[in-house]
């Protein structure tokens, strides 16, 4: 996988990958809890994404519930890393596991798979 990019590819691709699954992260928290829970993980997600959130806020309907604009917002961080990361690198677009995040955690997935 790392002679597959350049290091920078990576870099940026697991910095968005990790954004896009914390803001995924805050979505599947606030099923169960609300934004001001003293639960130390959603303390988190909220301090780690409101500023992305009001970032995305000029693009953001007025009609989605609170709970599901982190989704929203993800939505465009995957849009990027899916389509726009493998135009501007020439690349091919393979599906879920051509990228770099996801695909190592695969591998590992699949060798812990295998010892047992």
């Amino acid at each position: 996988m790392f002679e597959a990019f350049p290091i920078w590819v990576l870099v940026i691709d697991y910095i968005l990958g990790v954004i896009m699954w914390t803001l995924i992260g805050r979505t599947g928290m606030n099923i169960f809890l609300a934004e001001n829970s003293t639960f130390f993980f959603m303390r988190f997600f909220v301090r780690a994404t409101n500023p992305l959130l009001r970032a995305f806020d000029f693009i953001t309907p007025g009609f989605l519930i609170r709970p599901l604009v982190p989704l929203y917002v993800a939505w465009f961080f995957f849009l990027g890393r899916f389509y726009l990361m493998p135009w501007l690198l020439g690349y091919e677009v393979m599906g879920m596991l051509s990228f770099p995040l996801e695909g190592e955690i695969a591998q590992v997935i699949y060798q812990i798979g295998n010892k047992f």
